[in-house]
């Protein structure tokens, strides 16, 4: 008998498998253009919204503000261009700069008072008793959903000259000085029970916020810093405010947007008086736009607070890319 050999070189091999093997099999085609586009168009309606929602009454605004639009303009259909004359108007006022200057005062102290005692209520709420805690949140959760118009008639009674619970209880404690004091006779006191007023609405909203984030922070961090005996003022430092600063951040730059917007506060006491000393640019706005009927002028102003709020718009976002690129 003779042994049949057989030998491998008859069998064809395909060199190009194990490379496509190594590749992790076949090779992947590209997408068409329509499947590159797919996700704009997905998109494309949500943004033509937004565009439409935001950009159209900007756009309008910015129209408008060229524009002498008063009554008269507004009843016959006329279309009136002045260019840059509504922006030289309210910029050359004095008066305008004093609302301005006293606007971003308010709004600074303001917002400083308010971040400042929702911090401090909020590091308070980690340390006291649930029960009192409980309390504490209720009582703030009142304050804040009390309607806005029903707690500035409440202040108004409260500092009512002849009737406010406010003075009476001052002159029972011994000062006199207080009796029929007048909290609304000048333009800087009305301006501080005002800010008063928006203190004690934000401050619910600010502590509760800052509460969720200053339980977040873990509680072995606390203690390895009472182990190296950091005092309270040192554990705050090195622990609370580098977990807390971000949120506080966002927080004071919200703040800022809210109460550099007051108006039904204001208007509600006292019309922006007495004499005009309780005018801020919201209330300006309103007292050119609506009252006086210059809507053009009125545009202006409200393109300058975009630009006011623009700047610290930018501002904001660049300390958060800094604090970002920090990390």
């Amino acid at each position: 008998m003779t042994a049949v050999h057989t030998t491998d070189a008859a069998v064809p091999t395909n060199s190009s498998a194990p490379r496509r093997a190594a590749k992790g099999g076949a090779p992947r085609r590209r997408g068409s253009a329509f499947d590159r586009l797919l996700p704009y168009l997905l998109l494309a309606p949500a943004l033509i919204a937004i565009l439409w929602l935001v950009g159209w009454p900007v756009l309008s605004l910015l129209v408008t503000s060229f524009r002498k639009l008063n009554l008269k303009e507004l009843t016959r259909g006329e279309v009136v261009w002045v260019g840059l004359d509504n922006y030289a108007g309210i910029l050359g006022d004095p008066t305008f700069w004093a609302i301005a200057v006293r606007t971003v005062v308010f709004t600074a102290v303001v917002v400083g008072a308010s971040v400042l005692a929702g911090l401090l209520i909020a590091l308070l709420m980690r340390q006291i008793n649930p029960v009192v805690r409980v309390v504490l949140q209720v009582a703030m959760l009142l304050a804040w959903a009390m309607p806005l118009l029903a707690a500035t008639t409440v202040y108004q009674w409260i500092f009512d000259q002849q009737y406010g619970i406010l003075n009476k209880t001052l002159v029972k404690l011994g000062f006199d000085g207080f009796a029929g004091y007048g909290w609304f006779s000048t333009g800087t006191s009305t301006m501080a029970v005002i800010g008063l007023l928006i203190v004690w609405q934000a401050i619910p909203f600010l502590a509760f916020s800052l509460y969720a984030g200053a339980i977040g922070i873990p509680r072995d961090q606390y203690e390895a810093a009472a182990i190296d005996g950091a005092t309270a003022w040192q554990t705050f430092r090195s622990v609370t405010w580098p977990e807390l600063r971000p949120l506080l951040l966002m927080l004071t730059f919200l703040s800022m947007l809210w109460d550099f917007k007051v108006f039904a506060q204001i208007w509600a006491f006292k019309k922006g008086g007495p004499d005009g000393g309780s005018t801020t640019l919201p209330v300006y706005q309103y007292l050119e736009g609506i009252s006086k009927s210059h809507f053009g002028v009125a545009a202006a102003v409200s393109v300058v607070m975009m630009a006011l709020l623009a700047l610290l718009t930018f501002q904001y976002l660049r300390r958060l890319i800094k604090q970002e690129g920090a990390l």
